[in-house]
């Protein structure tokens, strides 16, 4: 009787499930290959027409007879940011400062370009300034209705004849539509309805562009993670309430503050900063 070369217990690999195994860790392979060169070549591809488009731009507005002899990719960019520089450096002066000022005088006086001057230099100066704590803060929001969560980012402090026709303090919240956060809606939110996330802006952004596929790690101490800070069940809705936030307590143990209909302040592990 002749032995088999093989032990009884090896498996005999069948030429269809070998050549699948391959299929596999090729197609893992390829895959891998984009994940870790679509971001950099994307990068680079939109990074290199941004410089070609300034370059270009700038080439109109300087003669010929100053161009170089050879073309260097990113010349034109330098030549903005001097100039960008150079004006800053003008504005900040008291000669700049008039001409600034009169020319935003003259600019006030019509009719529809005012409106579009003021709109946009307030919002240059709220996201520009030093200062500013405009999109300094991830927070979530119940948003279509209750029991359901949306990322949102604080803008300020609501002031005006919005806050004082409102009962409650409230927040300005801006709400990002996905993939294109560049859209979305503008909400007066009371202060108390918030909370406040751990995560950073960019990771916020980041989150909202993906549409919840890049999902920043929860950064609070272990035995916060495990203390649910909104607790919805069917039949506070049933009763008209809102939903059930358990709040970590002082001393460890949970305890429960109930939003009322009628908008009554609830416990936050976290205060809002104020805008």
């Amino acid at each position: 009787m002749t032995r088999s070369p093989l032990p009884p217990s090896t498996p005999v690999a069948e030429p269809g499930h070998s050549r699948a195994s391959l299929t596999t860790r090729l197609r893992n392979h390829f895959f891998a290959g984009i994940l870790v060169t679509a971001p950099a070549a994307i990068t680079f591809f939109v990074a290199w027409k941004f410089i070609e488009f300034v370059d270009e731009r700038v080439a109109a507005f300087i003669p010929e007879q100053y161009h170089l002899p050879v073309s260097i990719p990113g010349v034109g960019l330098l030549v903005m940011v001097a100039l960008l520089i150079g004006i800053g450096a003008f504005a900040t002066g008291l000669v700049g400062r008039i001409l600034f000022r009169l020319g935003e005088q003259l600019l006030n006086r019509m009719p529809l370009i005012r409106n579009i001057y003021g709109a946009l230099k307030q919002i240059l100066e709220t996201v520009l300034a030093q200062q500013s704590t405009a999109f300094r803060q991830v927070v979530l929001v119940e948003y279509p209705r209750r029991g359901i969560w949306a990322i949102a980012f604080i803008t300020g402090v609501t002031e005006g004849e919005v806050q004082n026709l409102t009962a409650q303090e409230c927040v300005n919240v801006f709400l990002p539509t996905t993939p294109n956060p560049t859209s979305g809606f503008l909400l007066f939110v009371p202060r108390q309805d918030l909370i406040v996330l751990d995560m950073t802006v960019e990771e916020g952004i980041k989150m909202v562009i993906s549409g919840g596929i890049v999902t920043p790690p929860d950064r609070r101490p272990e035995e916060v993670r495990r203390v649910p800070l909104v607790d919805t069940t069917e039949e506070e809705y049933a009763g008209g309430h809102g939903p059930r936030r358990v709040v970590p307590a002082p001393n460890g143990t949970e305890s429960d503050a109930t939003a009322s209909a009628n908008g009554s302040a609830t416990s936050r592990p976290r205060s809002l900063e104020r805008a």
